[in-house]
C-alpha cells in the first residue's frame, strides 16, 4: 500500500515542486488530477497522448523521487445536464480512462454524477428520499435514461483498457452510499466499477466506512484518508445543513465548467473537514487502514485536505502522523 497525496492541495506549485513536497513528507504516492471540476495542472494530457518521449519524461518525475502514480481523479458531474458542462466533464472520465492507461495507471476516481429531475431539465436534482411517487419518477428517468447508458459505456471502456473506475460515494450524486453504490454496478453488470472508500462523506451521512468496507469487499478499488468533525451545530441544522451563501466568481474563483462557482459554508456549521486524525481518534485510523489492508491488498491510500483552518503542508503533516501511526499498526509501515 502506498500513502499519497491527492495534488489537487498543491496546485499551487507545478508538477517538480508538489513532488518534492512529498518526499519531504516522507510520501510514496500521488494522485494527480486529470480533469472535473479542476483542471488538470499536475497532468499535461496532450502532450502525454501525442508523445512517447513526453509520457516518459512525464513518468520520470515520479520515478527520480520514488513516488508511485497510484491514481487519476477526474472528480465533478459527468452527467449534468447542461450540456456546457456535463458533456465535458462527462468526457473528461473517458479521456482520463485512457490517459490512465498509457501511463500504467490502474485507476481512475469519478463520481457518479447527477441528471436533471425530467428530459429537458438543466439543473442537477438529487431525490435523496424518495417517499412519494414524483420522486420515484424522477429515479427512474435518472438511473433508466441516464446513468445505466452513460455508466455501461464507461464499464466497456474501461475494460478495454485495463483500467478500474472508483467512484466516490458523495452526496449529492446517485451514487452516495453502498447500497446505490452496488445497485449501479448490478445494473450495468459491471466488471470494471467500484469504490473509492472516502471516509468523510460517509461520516456524516452516519455510515461506519469500516462496515461500508465490509459491505463492498472486492468493490473497494483504493481509498482516500480524509477525515471530518461533527460540530454542536448539528443538534440543531442536522447533518443536511443548508445555510450556505452563494458566492460572486470574483470571491471564489474554483468554477464548475466555467459556469458554476461553489458557495461559502456556513460559520457555525453542523460539520466541517478536518485534517486526519482531528476528527476521529487514532483507533478510528488504525481499524480503517487494517481493514483496508485486508480487504483491498493491492489498494493505495491518499490523503485529501480540505481543513480550512490549516495551511496546506501544516495539514498533510497532520495527516501524515495520524496515518503513519495507522500503517505501522497494521505492520504495513510505508516508509523505507
Amino acid at each position: 500500500m502506498k500513502l499519497g497525496v491527492y495534488t489537487a492541495i498543491l496546485h499551487d506549485r507545478d508538477l517538480p515542486a508538489a513532488l518534492d513536497a512529498l518526499v519531504e513528507l516522507g510520501l510514496n504516492g500521488a494522485e494527480i488530477n486529470s480533469g472535473g471540476f479542476l483542471p488538470p495542472r499536475h497532468l499535461p494530457i496532450d502532450a502525454v497522448m501525442a508523445s512517447e518521449s513526453a509520457r516518459d519524461d512525464y513518468l520520470g518525475l515520479f520515478d527520480e523521487r520514488g513516488i508511485k502514480l497510484t491514481a487519476l481523479n477526474c472528480n465533478g458531474n459527468p452527467l449534468h445536464p447542461d450540456p456546457e458542462v456535463g458533456l465535458i466533464q462527462g468526457q473528461d472520465v473517458f479521456t482520463s480512462i485512457a490517459v490512465a492507461q498509457r501511463l500504467g495507471v490502474k485507476r481512475v476516481i469519478t463520481m457518479s454524477g447527477l441528471p436533471a429531475a425530467h428530459a429537458g431539465g438543466l439543473r442537477p436534482s438529487w431525490a435523496v428520499n424518495p417517499w412519494n411517487s414524483v420522486d420515484m419518477d424522477t429515479l427512474d428517468y435518472q438511473w433508466q435514461e441516464v446513468v445505466i447508458p452513460y455508466w455501461r459505456r464507461v464499464n466497456e471502456f474501461a475494460a478495454a483498457h485495463d483500467v478500474k473506475v472508483a467512484i466516490e460515494m458523495h452526496p449529492q450524486n446517485v451514487v452516495f452510499n453502498p447500497s446505490t453504490l452496488v445497485r449501479l454496478v448490478d445494473a450495468i453488470d459491471a466488471t470494471h466499477v467500484g469504490a473509492e472508500m472516502d471516509p468523510s462523506h460517509l461520516f456524516w451521512q452516519q455510515i461506519d466506512p469500516i462496515k461500508a468496507m465490509e459491505y463492498l469487499g472486492e468493490l473497494v478499488y483504493c481509498a482516500a484518508a480524509k477525515d471530518i468533525r461533527i460540530n454542536e451545530a448539528v443538534a440543531i441544522h442536522g447533518v443536511l445543513d443548508d445555510r450556505f451563501r452563494r458566492v460572486p466568481a470574483a470571491e471564489h474563483p474554483l468554477s464548475l465548467g466555467g459556469k458554476y462557482t461553489l458557495c461559502e459554508w456556513p460559520q457555525d456549521s453542523a460539520w466541517d473537514f478536518v485534517a486526519v486524525g482531528l476528527g476521529h481518534d487514532q483507533d478510528f485510523w488504525n481499524r480503517f487502514v487494517a481493514t483496508l489492508d485486508r480487504i483491498a491488498p493491492e489498494a493505495d491510500l491518499a490523503i485529501e485536505h480540505e481543513d480550512a483552518s490549516l495551511g496546506r503542508l501544516e495539514g498533510l503533516r497532520v495527516a501524515v502522523d495520524t496515518l503513519s501511526i495507522a500503517l505501522a499498526a497494521a505492520e504495513h509501515p510505508f516508509r523505507g
